[in-house]
Order: C-alpha cells, then sequence, then structure tokens
C-alpha cells in the first residue's frame, strides 16, 4: 500500500480518493507539456452523441461538452447550479421549480443559451421519447415554461423531492435549438453544447478529441487545454497503452488483473498511481417476463438459490468487486439485504424445492446474453461462471450468446433476450436511482415491469419528503417486492479505480457521485 512518507514510490495503491498523494510537491515538466492533451483510456464508448437518445455510458462524454442547469462541484453530494445561476422549489408541495439562468450564457457555436434553449432540450426529450431513453426519468414532469429569457419554470404532476437530481443528470443536457430537432435525433453527428470543453473531432469507437471551451460560464475550473478520450475494447489492451505512454489516464474497464498488477504485487517499477475509491455501480441480470421460463417466478427464484455471488467476486474479480443482495448498493440509505435475508447461501436442494412445487422437474433451458465491449474484461468469464454454477445444480441447461454494445442494446429493447445482463451507474446518489428506472412500463432497459405498488405509492411517496433520511421504509418495501419478483437479480457491486500516470494529478477530485468523469480536474505536475 501507499506509503505516506515516500512520495516517489513508482505504483501508489492507495485506500481512499480523498488520500491521493497530497502535501509531496509537484514534478517539473517541460512547459510545452501543458499545451498536449491528456489523452484518457475508458472503455466505455458512446453509443449516441445526441442526449435525447441517451440513458447510459453516453453521459461520460456528455458531461464534459454539453452542460445541465445544475451538476457537481468538486466534494458536492447535492447538485449545485451550473448553467443555472439559482434554482429552487417555489411552493410547499415540492412540484413547481424555478431557474434563472446566468447572464451572457452562449453555446459554443455562439448562439444564445436562454429559457427557451433549456425549454426545447427538455421537450425534445419527451417528443422524441427514445426506446429505454432518457424520457423514462421526466416521469413526474407535466410541462416546462420560459416566461423570460432567463427563467425557466418546471410543473411537476406531482412532488418529487427528486426533481433536481434529475436536471443534474448530463440526459438533461441543454441543446442548441437551431441544430437539435424538437421531434427528431440530431442526424449529423457532432455535438453544439455549452461545457467546458467542445467536441473538436470524434470517430465512433475510437476516440473524441476535447479542446477547452472559451465560452463555458459555469462553475467548472478547467485545469487543462485539452482531453483526448480513447475508446478501447478491453483492459489489456488499455493498460498496455497507459504503461506505453499513449494514454495517461484510464477511469473505467480495468480488468481484475490489471488492478492487482497496479496495485503493485507483480509490477514495482512502473512511474503508475492507482486511485481506489468506494463506488455504486452496481451489475444484475434482467429476466424477461415474456420468455415461457424467464417469465416464471419459480426459475427466477431458483436461479437466484443457486448462484453464488461470493465465488464470482473472489474468483472472477479477484475481490475487486463485493457481492451484492440488493439493487440499492451499500453506502446509500435504504440498502438493504433482501437477497441475502430471503435466500441465504446458496443451496440447490433449496432451488429444486422451488421448481418442484411449482410442477418443473426437468432441467431448465435459459439462455443468458452478454455485452462483449461494455462492462469490462471480466463479462465473459462471469458468465461462464454463472453458466457453470446452474449447471453444475443439475437444474438448469445454459446457451450463452453476447453482442457488441449497440446491437446489444437494440435486441433487449426488442425483448429478444430471456436473460440478460446489465450494469448501472447512478444517474444521480439516491436510492430511488436504483428502483426508479428498471419499474413501469416505460424503463432504462426497455422491458416494461409493472410495479403497481412500487411505483403507484411507494416512490411518489418518498418523491414527497426533501429529506431522504426519512423515506427509509419506502425503500426497503421496494426492495422487498424486487427480491420477491426476482426480475431482477443483483450480482455486485463494484469499487472505482482510477490508474494514471505519475506526472498526473486531480484524478482523486475527477469522479462524480455518479462516477462520471470531470475531465477538467486533471492536469500535469508543473513542479516537484
Amino acid at each position: 500500500m501507499f506509503n505516506r512518507n515516500r512520495c516517489l514510490r513508482r505504483v501508489a495503491a492507495i485506500a481512499s480518493m480523498s488520500s491521493l498523494v497530497t502535501g509531496c510537491g509537484i514534478l517539473s515538466s517541460d512547459p510545452s507539456d501543458e499545451e498536449k492533451p491528456i489523452v484518457v483510456g475508458t472503455t466505455s464508448a458512446p453509443s449516441t452523441l445526441d442526449p435525447a437518445a441517451s440513458w447510459d455510458g453516453s453521459w461520460e462524454l456528455f458531461r464534459n461538452v454539453y452542460q445541465t442547469l445544475l451538476s457537481y462541484p468538486n466534494g458536492a453530494t447535492a447538485p449545485e447550479p451550473d448553467a443555472a445561476s439559482e434554482c429552487a422549489f417555489t411552493d410547499s408541495t415540492n412540484q413547481v421549480y424555478r431557474c434563472e439562468l446566468r447572464e451572457g450564457l452562449t453555446f459554443s457555436d455562439g448562439d444564445p443559451l436562454d429559457a427557451q434553449a433549456v425549454k426545447h432540450s427538455i421537450d425534445r426529450i419527451r417528443k422524441i421519447n427514445v426506446n429505454g431513453g432518457p424520457a423514462g426519468l421526466l416521469g413526474s414532469l407535466d410541462r416546462v415554461q420560459a416566461p423570460s429569457g432567463r427563467e425557466v419554470v418546471f410543473h411537476l404532476n406531482k412532488p418529487d423531492a427528486t426533481f433536481p437530481f434529475v436536471l443534474a443528470t448530463p440526459a438533461m443536457s441543454i441543446v442548441d435549438p437551431d441544430t437539435y430537432p424538437a421531434d427528431s435525433l440530431r442526424e449529423e453527428g457532432g455535438v453544439v453544447g455549452s461545457g467546458p470543453y467542445t467536441l473538436r473531432s470524434y470517430e465512433d469507437g475510437e476516440q473524441a478529441e476535447l479542446v477547452g471551451n472559451d465560452r463555458y460560464k459555469g462553475f467548472a475550473e478547467r485545469r487543462n487545454k485539452a482531453v483526448t478520450i480513447r475508446y478501447f475494447k478491453d483492459s489489456a489492451a488499455m493498460v498496455k497503452a497507459l504503461r506505453d505512454d499513449r494514454i495517461q489516464v484510464t477511469y473505467r474497464g480495468l480488468a481484475a488483473d490489471d488492478i492487482i498488477t497496479l496495485q503493485g504485487r507483480a509490477s514495482k517499477e512502473e512511474d503508475l498511481q492507482l486511485v481506489e475509491g468506494t463506488g455504486t455501480e452496481i451489475s444484475y441480470l434482467v429476466f424477461n417476463p415474456e420468455d415461457p421460463w424467464a417469465g416464471r417466478r419459480a426459475v427466477r427464484q431458483a436461479v437466484a438459490q443457486v448462484i453464488d455471488r461470493a465465488a464470482i467476486a473472489h474468483t472472477i474479480y479477484q475481490d475487486t468487486v463485493d457481492p451484492l443482495y440488493s439493487m440499492v448498493p451499500k453506502g446509500l440509505t435504504g440498502h438493504t439485504t433482501g437477497f441475502f435475508d430471503d435466500y441465504g447461501d446458496p443451496s440447490v436442494p433449496k432451488a429444486r424445492a422451488i421448481l418442484t412445487e411449482a410442477g418443473i422437474t426437468e432441467p431448465v433451458p435459459l439462455t443468458f446474453w452478454y455485452t462483449t465491449d461494455r462492462y469490462g474484461s471480466e463479462t465473459a468469464a462471469e458468465f461462464k461462471e454463472l453458466k457453470r454454477q446452474l449447471e453444475a445444480s443439475g437444474l438448469f441447461t445454459v446457451t450463452l450468446k453476447s453482442r457488441p454494445w449497440k446491437t446489444y442494446v437494440t435486441g433487449y429493447q426488442k425483448g429478444e433476450y430471456p436473460v440478460f445482463g446489465r450494469g448501472w451507474s447512478p444517474d444521480f446518489p439516491d436510492a430511488e436511482n436504483f428502483i426508479a428506472p428498471f419499474v413501469g412500463d416505460q424503463n432504462a432497459l426497455g422491458t416494461p415491469y409493472p410495479a403497481p405498488e412500487i411505483t403507484g405509492d411507494l416512490l411518489p411517496r418518498s418523491r414527497r419528503e426533501g429529506d431522504r433520511a426519512n423515506v427509509v421504509k419506502e425503500f426497503e418495501e421496494a426492495q422487498q417486492i424486487l427480491v420477491d419478483d426476482a426480475r431482477l437479480l443483483p450480482l455486485w457491486q463494484g469499487k472505482q479505480y482510477v490508474a494514471a500516470s505519475e506526472d498526473i494529478s486531480g484524478a482523486e477530485r475527477a469522479l462524480d457521485p455518479s462516477t462520471i468523469m470531470m475531465m477538467w480536474q486533471l492536469y500535469r505536475k508543473t513542479s516537484w
């Protein structure tokens, strides 16, 4: 582990983000280095450049090139004004939310960013209504008004104390009405935003070149002039690029083997640092209710009874993730361990009894789907382990299938997969965001999940309460419903790892509460 008295140690594995090399001085470098882009590697490539189409990892790019009314300054856990100068509920029932924009806002092309642009950006999300897109986040919104050039008023159809969190998600990025149609997605590619960076060039699945946006007005203070994001298919190629100094930072998709190596167990001679922090990213299985086998609750419950999460975390991920027994991860108010409480340790006899009681006596055939290029290099090994565990019980026969992310998304939105894997990084740090996006007729999975008690009672009740510590009971009840249905099966909760060259600073401050990297925090050390 990191020796605080020796800042020159070659590889530092740091116990928490807040304890990254502080007070150790700064390296000297050629002044020209400051002009060079910092190159960042990730395995999370955007699926689209249009915010109206995305409820996924495309937000990683959006946060840096678009702007939202509210966002998260460094260290903040609640949203604060960004494009807005101030925002607040103006009534006692949390149904009218008003924002006033900063003065003199413009888009990167010089067009004015006014209240009508904000209204246009929100309205088009709902009008276009992409399947599995961000319109599902706006279920409590009735209408948007722009009474003046700088004033935006959101009228909600029900009390919703979480609405400011929704406005802070990159899905609510403000776009230029002149280049983003009101009733269709932008087709010609490119980005016209008002964020800290402009998108100078973009190669789909390859790289995005960001340069500082001199017209930006918001809380972000850029500590670099440019960033290039390179998209990799797997961790091994990404880490090799880091070691070869072709990239200087990695922030998503590190494989367990590479994390262990970077922690210093096998490589002690490299000028690299590893920042480790608590994460709220989760991995889970989704069961399609339209499938003749996955749609049967007894089958889902038997799968839940057999799966050994601890074995997956230890064997496949080498303890770089933790077993998860609820859709709400540890660290958030309202977290429970419902799946462990109800199922206990993995048990084949208990699973057999569940199936037998439902009249199922032959091995159940299931097809599990996963994506090949989204959630890290271990995904294929994880699904092979799931197949091994289930088939070893004698109760299931499992077929594995996979696709690249873009076609994978299309498949599950069309209901083609009996069982499929998904990962989730929060839109905002609240238990609501690990329940609401997955239930209802319109959700982030594109797989309808009617849950009237959750959507009609528990969530509306929780949204009336601004103090989130007072809604634990509602979230506990909602999670128990998910446990009973077993249509969503949590597997593990991730930790956050950022690997960087030793001459890069800011990594420990660069992840917002949704674990999205704020590229403007990164910079090269200039003196020691």
